[in-house]
């Protein structure tokens, strides 16, 4: 028989610690959340909008010294595009427009020159079409809040004949972040409605149904007000945030829900009130599901890790911005939490569903899918498997690129100027391309870049405003920024170019960051999945299980790209999901989303085999390991897995390009993993490996770390 006045592991101290000085956490929290909310309000101003780039590639290069030496002239340079609707812009009222736009733009202190049209390169033929360039004086950040700041006092400059839109790469971001925080809200009001719903269904409960949901929010705001203070010291995406507040309610409520489940179950076999069976509860709540807890965060932390391998600002604060998020929410589960379920005790069950049974930890439905999976391990294995190759086989053929205009709205000033500047200049001018060189070079970059047949025109050579020996060259692709044939081209011109020559532009910026994350991706990929393996080995001592529980997450990691190739490169579904698809998958979703659903696979890996460890720790029966995992685990990753794909989704139907991706991509992924892979897959691969999966080698036993998961 159980003894249950055994000492408490570490964890059930630290949850028995915490109830015992409940006045101390909970001040300390109200402190935290308060202090850090202050900042939170002000996060969507703060953060930065751009990023997007390899460091240290030749591209950032020339941006970097086309602002200091060439006025500004940057890739994230300003141009408003005036057009006239009713003849050249050369009357009355388009020169009264020019001169408008002219004195907004020297009115900013951020900008640095400010070139009114010139004939021949930045006036159409036509006279109907003119770009007013205004110099970068800032950094691609900070150009991002000019363009926010300054783009609707310019549209408003138009008149019935005559329209002003700005355009660039610094409008681009600024109109995709507003676009995609409008979305992300929209997507999180409907989303957190169907969050309590599935909830209350999970829990039978209304007060236990809003216990995650209370846990997630002292997260995301403490998470929120902390990245505002990291952006005063390094520069902060604005999709770390988006990004963060996804992660932090999904995997809150995964978190509250496996703690909240077992300790209502360890009260149920002690219901006497005493203060000794309530520390008791908490106590084996944390030993148990605590550790599973605190590992699932470590594999999660672990996975998002990998990402900062690669050299991009925005990449780096994106999994930084998680991870932050990540850290208060599992220290809000493992300190907070405990708190709570000590102070409301018998109260969580209150405004209970007529059928629901508070204390029935183990699921007899869930039960009996598990001895179903036992006595028919082959058919279901195989039917699993087949699903996921066949899902996962479009993933071969995938092509990836940066995100083209297409991402933003119609109507959105970036796109509008964008398409204004094709049909004035030709396809391939919104894309310039820019040459720095030695001043000494110049002709014979001008005469390179003339011959090259993927250029169509090339503007003079201007020299340094600020006297240095360097001269900038502007060439006019023939195709669109976003067309295949472009890296081609630049590759061409690197390679006869003089030595001296560096060729950038905001279109190669992004052929750059392409370029890195190609080579990043492998090692990204190899990393999380070490990473991955070496945790749950340590968490699971048993070398074969961890391996199959690390290919089984790489399995429906594989399916989800496959359906994200039919999707959003072959545009199966476009019309439904309302999109126009690019013929190819976002550049940065490989190696971003890899590392974001194998997490949240690895999250479901811990919890089931946490508790299969835990039921073979007890009776050595790997039936019982196999059949109680799924009867006590499979009711919580239904239910946490039905809330991710619910949050998820919501994103799928609203907004740009981008967040559909995101939303669909780790839908599919977390649905296929789930309730595929997690409650089909992974426990006939335990009922087909029997005792073997628990097995450990001597030699390895004697260099881990002593993990258990029993409660005795």
């Amino acid at each position: 028989m159980a003894q249950h006045t055994s000492r408490p592991g570490p964890l059930g101290r630290l949850g028995v610690r915490v109830t015992e000085h409940g006045r101390l956490v909970a001040i300390a929290w109200i402190a935290v959340v308060i202090g850090l909310g202050i900042f939170a309000p002000s996060v969507e101003k703060k953060l930065s909008g751009a990023g997007w780039q390899a460091d240290g590639s030749e591209s950032v290069a020339v941006r970097d010294l086309a602002q200091e030496h060439f006025g500004g002239n940057a890739s994230h340079a300003i141009q408003v595009v005036v057009h006239s609707t009713d003849g050249p812009l050369s009357g009355a009222e388009g020169t009264r427009v020019i001169a408008q736009v002219t004195r907004a733009l020297e009115a900013e202190p951020r900008l640095a020159a400010v070139v009114p049209p010139v004939p021949g390169a930045s006036l159409s033929p036509d006279g109907r079409t003119a770009v007013v360039l205004a110099g970068a004086g800032v950094d691609t950040n900070e150009m991002v809040r000019v363009a926010s700041d300054l783009k609707e006092e310019l549209q408003a400059l138009s008149t019935p004949t005559v329209e002003v839109n700005p355009t660039g790469s610094s409008l681009l971001w600024s109109d995709f972040n507003e676009a995609n925080l409008e979305a992300m809200l929209t997507s999180e009001m409907v989303s957190w409605p169907v969050t309590l719903a599935i909830l209350v269904l999970a829990f039978g409960a209304l007060v236990a149904a809003g216990l995650p949901l209370l846990l997630t929010l002292a997260g995301l705001i403490a998470s929120a007000g902390s990245l505002v203070l990291v952006n005063e010291l390094v520069p902060v995406s604005i999709w770390a945030m988006n990004f963060a507040m996804m992660f932090a309610l999904a995997l809150g409520i995964d978190y509250a829900l496996f703690l909240v489940v077992r300790y209502r179950a360890a009260r149920a076999a002690r219901p006497d009130a005493s203060r000794e069976a309530v520390a008791q509860a908490i106590a084996e709540t944390m030993d148990t599901a605590g550790k599973a807890v605190l590992l699932s965060g470590a594999t999660v932390l672990v996975s998002l890790s990998a990402v900062l391998l690669v050299p991009s600002p925005s990449f780096r604060s994106m999994a930084g911005g998680i991870m932050i998020a990540v850290v208060f929410v599992l220290a809000a589960t493992l300190t907070l939490l405990p708190l709570v379920l000590a102070r409301l005790d018998d109260r969580i069950n209150r405004l209970a569903l007529p059928w629901a049974k508070a204390g029935d930890h183990r699921s007899p439905v869930f039960a009996r899918w598990g001895a179903h999976l036992w006595r028919r391990p082959v058919a279901w294995g195989l039917g699993a498997t087949v699903v996921l190759l066949v899902l996962a086989a479009p993933v071969v053929g995938l092509k990836t690129g940066m995100p083209s205009i297409k991402v933003l709205p119609e109507d959105a000033s970036a796109r509008v100027g964008y398409e204004q500047v094709k049909d004035a200049f030709g396809p391939g001018a919104p894309g310039m391309l820019q040459v720095v060189v030695d001043r000494a070079d110049a002709d014979a970059a001008a005469t390179v870049l003339a011959g090259d047949p993927g250029i169509q025109g090339v503007l003079p050579a201007l020299p340094a405003s600020d006297g240095s020996d360097l001269a900038l060259l502007q060439a006019v692709p023939t195709v669109d920024p976003s067309d295949p044939d472009l890296p081609a081209t630049v590759e061409r011109l690197r390679a006869g170019l003089p030595a001296s020559a560096l060729v950038g532009g905001a279109a190669v910026e992004n052929i750059d960051l392409t370029d890195q994350l190609h080579r990043s991706t492998p090692l990204v990929i190899g990393v999380v999945l070490l990473l991955g393996f070496l945790l749950l080995l340590i968490a699971l001592q048993a070398p074969l299980i961890a391996l199959l529980g690390t290919l089984a997450s790489l399995l429906s990691t594989a399916a989800a790209f496959g359906v994200a190739r039919r999707l959003f490169q072959d545009g199966h579904g476009s019309g439904l999901l309302g999109f126009e698809h690019q013929g190819f998958l976002d550049a940065w979703a490989p190696v971003f989303f890899f590392a974001m659903i194998f997490a949240i696979a690895m999250d479901y890996t811990v919890f089931l085999l946490a508790s299969a460890k835990e039921h073979w720790e007890r009776s050595g029966d790997p039936r019982e390991a196999m059949v109680g995992a799924v009867a006590h685990s499979g009711r919580v990753i239904f239910a946490a897995g039905g809330v991710m794909v619910a949050v998820f989704f919501t994103f799928a139907l609203s907004g740009p390009l981008p967040p559909k991706e995101m939303g669909v991509i780790l839908g599919v992924a977390v649905l296929l993993d789930a309730f595929l892979v997690r409650l089909v897959l992974l426990p006939v691969l335990l009922r087909l490996s029997g005792r073997a999966a628990w097995a450990t080698p001597a030699w390895l036993r004697r260099i881990l770390p002593r993990i258990t998961f029993a409660h005795d």
